[in-house]
């Protein structure tokens, strides 16, 4: 229970971050995606389900301040949760680089599914040279924040019992 609470506190802080603070901390006429972001610290920490779960609840909340039609952003921060989670299996635990590879890896993806699916069901204005760019550049911006928000996804995803060293079971962000 207190672990849902603070997933579920992380997802209400992410959402007001991403929509109150970001938009005036644009680089190159793009923000990143923490939603994302999270997502994907949290599929690689706690694997597929959780990833795709969060992924989808993180995404849904995004949809209703964008234009975009409703479940675009939950499906795409969804199967890239899923795949991330999936992923982690076959990667090393712990390394410095870990996060910004990750989080840049995880925005381009899930950029491109938005896009992608986007363009799918008659967003056409998704279609086009400029969306890649924004993908491209808002997957940079993500890396570079990626290291602030995997910490913080790590408390907020961890079991509820105390902890002792070295026994975390995962990266020790």
């Amino acid at each position: 229970m207190i672990r849902f609470m603070r997933l579920a506190l992380f997802l209400v802080a992410i959402v007001l971050v991403q929509t109150a603070v970001m938009p005036y901390l644009r680089v190159g006429d793009v923000v990143p995606e923490l939603g994302l972001v999270a997502t994907v610290a949290i599929a690689y920490r706690e694997g597929p389900e959780l990833g795709a779960g969060f992924g989808f609840a993180t995404g849904l909340a995004i949809d209703l301040f964008l234009q975009t039609p409703l479940g675009l952003s939950a499906l795409a921060f969804s199967l890239t949760g899923y795949l991330v989670g999936i992923l982690q299996g076959a990667m090393a635990q712990t390394a410095w680089w870990v996060a910004p590879v990750l989080g840049g890896l995880g925005g381009l993806i899930g950029g491109l599914l938005f896009v992608g699916i986007g363009a799918l069901v008659g967003q056409e204005q998704l279609w086009a040279l400029r969306s890649l760019r924004i993908v491209g550049l808002s997957a940079l911006y993500d890396a570079v924040v990626a290291p602030l928000v995997f910490p913080v996804a790590a408390f907020a995803a961890r079991s509820g019992g105390p902890r002792t060293a070295g026994a975390s079971g995962g990266p020790g962000w």
